[in-house]
């Protein structure tokens, strides 16, 4: 019980080490039932340079009619990265990300 006080206390005083746990600070920016469409949208914001990170897709993907029971796969960003990631959003809505007839995509 001592340690989790000490925790709680260096967090609030800014203690470098503890004032910030990994995975802390994530938002949920978008919901998807298809962990496809959740997939692309991830590869969307890493390519405009916003680290995103999928919840809950391998459950998902595991029963597809669970799905909306769950709330569908979350897509989380750093809180840093959130207006960024809103903007990626929109653009992805517009279809700004789309390819063309004529994109050389390869073999």
């Amino acid at each position: 019980m001592q340690a989790t006080s000490d925790m709680v206390n260096a967090a609030l005083t800014g203690a470098p080490d503890l004032a910030r746990l990994p995975g802390r600070d994530l938002v949920e920016v978008a919901r998807y039932l298809i962990p496809l469409e959740a997939n692309l949208v991830q590869g969307c914001l890493a390519a405009s340079g916003v680290p995103a990170v999928l919840a809950d897709a391998h459950l998902v993907q595991t029963d597809m009619l669970l799905a909306p029971a769950l709330g569908g796969v979350r897509i989380l960003v750093p809180h840093d990265h959130l207006q960024q990631a809103q903007a990626v959003l929109e653009a992805f809505a517009r279809g700004e990300f789309a390819l063309g007839d004529d994109a050389d995509v390869g073999e």
